[in-house]
């Protein structure tokens, strides 16, 4: 299959990569001024992060094979409108409710986006150079989440509803780009099917994905609270602390996606689950503040290889859905970021070394018996 695409449309892959996670924390460090000019206590202006990631997750079970039976092109344009008029909403927002169903909105737009951008990605990419790709757009995700807060932040110090505005902006200026324009070969007999996309290997996958990120990323709020019981770090310190994690994955995930294409996406996910583990380990167990803010860093590396490692193995893998693999994957994943709180938070009650050496013995062990084989597809 040739491919005629512009730089321009690709970096909006990128772009748009970033985008999704960006807007999902940007309320992060503007909670207090949200809820002050909202009148709702800080609590429940916290929601908002629920009301963002509860239907991304739950509508992206089905978007990637929706947005296959609609068209990508089609379906990721009208996301970003949808993301746009989201973000508008937000911003103007009067009462709390309102926000809240603008960010219930920008979650289930951005359900749309995410994987039919990643089958594009794979689509206007050579198949040797696909982990590449796939690491950049990691590091443009670990950079959306990562500097979100900080944006937020400034923007908070002058109006918080700024924040929005910009979103809006950029949703604007990617719905113009559109997708990176594909000469039309190989058209699908007939529409997608979601049980095209919850093929063993997907579901095998998507579990593997949900480990991942619950046994990793998912983490960050555990090691909040052990710096903070353990250090006595205030919300300055906790915040430095957590960011290491996410500048990590920026700097080390194009590196990983190139390791990819050479050794597999299997060993690699296998290895980032190994690595992994013992990084977790030590951050729950070691003694040193210096120590512990270098292990956790440290598990930036392996969580790139463990995320781009399954999104490179489903989007190679063999079957008509390809954007709806990769959509019930993502799923799965962002379902282990929120599953992780409800259940690592009692195990920390008990003691606080518990909660994380049982998800590193979790991951260690699972991940091998989940991941399957490699198998590469088309030219």
């Amino acid at each position: 299959m040739r491919v005629a695409t512009s730089r321009f449309g690709r970096a909006a892959l990128y772009v748009g990569g970033f985008l999704g996670p960006f807007g999902g924390g940007v309320v992060t460090a503007m909670l207090v001024e949200m809820g002050q000019d909202l009148e709702v206590s800080t609590g429940t202006a916290a929601t908002s992060l629920t009301a963002y990631l509860f239907p991304f997750a739950a509508v992206m079970l089905v978007s990637g094979t929706l947005g296959g039976r609609w068209g990508a092109r089609r379906t990721v344009r009208g996301a970003y409108l949808v993301y746009l008029f989201a973000s508008l909403t937000c911003a103007l927002a009067p009462a709390f409710g309102v926000l809240q169903a603008g960010r219930v909105l920008q979650g289930c737009a951005n359900a749309f986006t995410t994987p039919l951008l990643l089958a594009t990605l794979a689509a206007v990419t050579p198949a040797q150079r696909l982990g590449r790709a796939l690491g950049t757009f990691g590091a443009l995700q670990a950079a959306g989440q990562t500097t979100a807060p900080l944006v937020g932040g400034l923007a908070a110090e002058v109006n918080w509803r700024w924040a929005f505005v910009v979103i809006a902006v950029v949703a604007a200026l990617l719905c113009a780009v559109g997708l990176p324009v594909a000469q039309r070969t190989e058209q699908p007999a007939r529409p997608p099917r979601l049980r095209e996309a919850v093929r063993p290997a997907v579901l095998r996958t998507g579990l593997v994905a949900l480990l991942g990120w619950g046994a990793l990323g998912g983490m960050s709020f555990l090691v909040a609270f052990r710096v903070e019981d353990e250090f006595g770090l205030g919300p300055t310190g906790r915040g430095l602390v957590l960011t290491g994690f996410g500048l990590v994955g920026i700097v080390a995930a194009r590196q990983v996606g190139a390791a990819i294409d050479r050794i597999g996406a299997r060993l690699a996910v296998v290895l980032g689950a190994l690595l992994g583990a013992v990084l977790i380990a030590l951050t729950g167990t070691l003694g040193l503040l210096a120590l512990t803010v270098a292990a956790w860093a440290a598990a930036g590396v392996p969580s790139q290889l463990m995320l781009v490692g399954v999104n490179s193995s489903v989007l190679r893998r063999a079957g008509p859905n390809r954007g709806g693999a990769v959509s019930v994957v993502q799923s799965f994943r962002f379902a282990g970021a929120a599953l992780a709180p409800l259940l690592l938070t009692p195990l920390y009650d008990v003691h606080p070394t518990v909660s994380f050496l049982v998800p590193a013995v979790l991951v260690a062990v699972l991940t091998p018996l989940l991941m399957p084989a490699d198998r590469r597809t088309g030219p």
